[in-house]
């Protein structure tokens, strides 16, 4: 354990320190031994430029937390022969300016180059569309783009922060689109949290769009959000929030289950979190074949005794905890096999853990802070996953939505329904030998450059299959990045 706790140093917590060093035997060790005893870990030491007397250096450290590298300048700030000049917060200088922006896929150097990409040209185009509004899949960025929507109402696990703070989370979203699907996504954050003025400004806008992901909209009205622009849009919509936790969650327990031994239809899971997330990954869970799942939320265990329940907490009360169980989820983890936590920091501890079937499958997804930690869990356990980097086992959406778009967007489908999200999950799944499955390995890397593809193909066949798809005809990527083969 360091001295500033138990907790893994993480580059998005680290700093640069700039200082000026006298040139004195010693100097530089007395620094870094000082970042090593407050718990600090060196990265790099640059000279930045020499001086007659001194050296300017830029040290990079990575931290536990904002308030622990505050903690290493202050400091540092304190050594005589050392002149603090300024430090950095690694973080803020990646989003200096945004992370995205707008390129031309053609030249524009000359008369020619203009006229072809714009007027008069564009007109010959404009009127072929409006002669067959389909071909602007093929004439117009339509054919590979998503909006990425939110009301910043449920961001991270920061909560309602409104939609300019929500902004480099969508940047983010849209260059993981880009970086791993090759899919060109706009950041769009809305100035309302009413749900008919959120789905009128989507729909408004979906004649340019290829697709629409939902993000960090606060249950329960992302649930109509979503119901309502599938039923009114012609083009895929998709809640991440929702549907990509349980598309990567089923895909990790599918592996798991292979670890363990056991069947889905034997099994007793205790999902904790009854949001968006809990949800979906109930019905998914259900859709695998499992039959005796119980839901709980702050106040335990949904059942039919409970009263004052929205619409979708009574969905769950409908059709989930066969058994009638009722209690806190202390009680309701006894004898469980299988743990899904979408909800809060630190609600279980080892002995909860014994409490449940021999070989439990735990699976603490609240970020950034699990419901029980792995360092704890670990002894008690046969198969270990959380939502964090920083352990084995990441449950990451990114595993699937790339490829879930791709797939639809290149399938030309209206809707992203339950096959193609099950064809995901298995997609997902596969993609990991089952002769290299470890307890510490049920789920690939996010840069696993095979999965984008293996997702991509099989949601579209989904979609051939179900009926959805306006084109059949499989659109196959490259397993190295973004490429793809398409029209």
């Amino acid at each position: 354990m360091s001295a500033s706790g138990s907790f893994p140093s993480n580059p998005s917590n680290s700093i640069i320190v700039r200082l000026k060093i006298a040139n004195k035997i010693g100097m530089l060790a007395k620094i870094t031994n000082i970042i090593s005893e407050m718990g600090g870990n060196l990265d790099a030491i640059d000279i930045v430029r020499p001086t007659s007397d001194a050296l300017v250096r830029d040290i990079s450290i990575f931290t536990h937390s904002e308030d622990h590298g505050l903690k290493i300048v202050e400091a540092l700030k304190q050594l005589e022969n050392v002149e603090f000049i300024r430090f950095y917060d690694r973080t803020f200088l990646v989003h200096e300016g945004g992370k995205l922006s707008v390129e031309s896929r053609l030249p524009l150097k000359s008369r020619n180059d203009l006229s072809l990409a714009y007027t008069p040209g564009v007109a010959r185009v404009c009127m072929a569309l409006h002669r067959n509004p389909e071909d602007t899949y093929r004439y117009t960025i339509k054919g590979n783009c998503v909006a990425v929507v939110t009301d910043g109402t449920a961001v991270l696990g920061l909560g309602n922060i409104g939609p300019k703070a929500a902004m480099p989370v969508m940047e983010g979203k849209a260059m993981l689109f880009k970086e791993f699907a090759g899919i060109d996504a706009w950041p769009i954050c809305l100035d309302t949290q009413d749900t008919e003025k959120i789905i009128r400004i989507v729909k408004a806008m979906a004649p340019g769009l290829g697709g629409v992901n939902l993000e960090d909209i606060a249950a329960p009205r992302c649930f109509e959000i979503e119901k309502r622009l599938k039923e009114e849009l012609d083009i895929p919509v998709f809640h991440d929030d929702q549907h990509g936790t349980a598309v990567v969650t089923t895909a990790a327990l599918i592996n798991a289950l292979k670890l363990v031994g056991k069947k889905a239809e034997s099994l007793k899971v205790v999902v904790s979190g009854a949001g968006a997330a809990g949800t979906a990954c109930t019905k998914m869970m259900m859709l695998m074949g499992i039959t005796n799942i119980v839901c709980c939320d702050s106040r335990g265990a949904l059942h039919s005794g409970r009263t004052n329940l929205n619409a979708d907490k009574q969905w769950l009360v409908d059709h989930t905890n066969p058994d009638g169980e009722t209690g806190l989820l202390k009680d309701l983890i006894q004898g469980a096999d299988v743990f899904v936590g979408v909800s809060q920091p630190n609600l279980l501890d080892e002995r909860d853990l014994q409490n449940m079937a021999k070989d439990p499958i735990v699976f603490a997804m609240a970020n950034p802070d699990p419901e029980i930690m792995p360092e704890i869990a670990q002894p008690y356990v046969a198969v270990m996953a959380t939502g964090r980097s920083d352990y084995p086992n990441q449950i990451n959406n990114v595993l699937c939505f790339p490829g879930i778009f791709r797939g639809a967007i290149d399938s030309r489908s209206s809707i992203i329904n339950e096959e193609m999200k099950m064809a995901a999950a298995e997609a997902i799944a596969h993609s990991i030998d089952a002769n290299h499955l470890a307890p510490d390995y049920i789920i690939p890397s996010v840069f696993d450059q095979t999965v984008v593809p293996a997702v991509s193909e099989a949601v579209q066949q989904a979609a051939i299959d179900t009926g959805v798809a306006r084109r059949e005809k499989i659109v196959r990527m490259a397993a190295n990045s973004s490429k793809y083969d398409g029209e």
